[in-house]
């Protein structure tokens, strides 16, 4: 009988035995897609494993607008997938903590590139004690996250600490300390500043998100009186007339911020305060 490529192609499915017609059947690019009926291939007419993925290899991209990500590479460390900032398709970004800078002097913080977040902690320096018990008060603290995807720097200011007198003179208040003009806290006062015999009053935080009060200091004939407590913990400690000048002497083994410890009797020196910090944290 003849060949008739008309009656082939009106071969249905329900005409051919399973198996009959198999790849080897078939020259390579003999069917084209615009051959395929919409719909026409289905997953009840594949075999298990007809299709390797890990053999078989797939071209082309698939768009967000078909559920794909538009993306023909993997990220990085540290990266996700996000929108981008034409809010049109996807991208690989930076994410989570880039990293923390720690300052206990006035200078400048610059932006690490990528970072669109931060998190800044301000602390005050700590007043200045006296002598006879007197001690001065810690410094305040603020806390607050700030968007800084359009900010390139920002000053950074940490004023010095109160310093530690003898008795019946007053110790010296502390300077604040800031973030530019976003958040600030203020120093801790000396001892006997407020009146007489008094322990300083804490500093207080402003322009965060939290603003918290320094720890004050204690008052005349509170022998081995330790300076007020900062955010960061306590102040040096306390001293007796068997050691010597010994808060004095130990007046840098205090948390950042905290108030200086006041002098056992009259003839020892109160401590200065601690010196105040500004700590940021780093977010892309």
């Amino acid at each position: 009988m003849a060949f008739n490529y008309q009656t082939l192609k009106r071969i249905r499915n329900d005409a051919i035995q399973v198996g009959q017609i198999q790849t080897a059947n078939f020259e390579d690019n003999a069917i084209h897609t615009e051959q395929i009926a919409g719909g026409a291939v289905t997953s009840a007419k594949l075999a298990s494993n007809a299709v390797s993925l890990p053999a078989n290899t797939v071209t082309g991209t698939l768009p967000t607008s078909k559920g794909g990500t538009g993306r023909t590479s993997t990220g990085g460390n540290n990266q996700i997938l996000a929108v981008n900032s034409a809010n049109n398709g996807l991208e690989f970004k930076q994410h989570g903590l880039q990293g923390m800078s720690v300052y206990t002097s006035s200078t400048t913080w610059t932006k690490p590139a990528g970072v669109r977040f931060v998190k800044v902690l301000v602390t005050a320096s700590g007043g200045g004690g006296s002598g006879h018990g007197e001690s001065g008060g810690a410094g305040g603290h603020a806390q607050e996250i700030i968007n800084v995807t359009n900010v390139s720097s920002v000053s950074v200011t940490v004023g010095g600490e109160g310093g530690g007198t003898y008795y019946s003179g007053a110790g010296g208040n502390a300077n604040s300390a800031s973030f530019g003009n976003y958040c600030s806290a203020s120093g801790g006062r000396g001892a006997n500043r407020n009146n007489q015999h008094s322990g300083g009053v804490g500093g207080n935080g402003s322009g965060g998100n939290i603003n918290v009060y320094g720890g004050g200091g204690r008052p005349h004939h509170t022998y081995s009186s330790c300076g007020g407590d900062s955010f960061w913990g306590g102040p040096v400690p306390a001293g007796h007339p068997q050691g010597g000048q010994f808060s004095w002497n130990h007046r840098s083994h205090a948390a950042y911020g905290a108030g200086g410890s006041g002098g056992y009797f009259h003839g020892n020196r109160g401590a200065n305060g601690r010196r105040g910090c500004v700590v940021i944290y780093n977010y892309y």
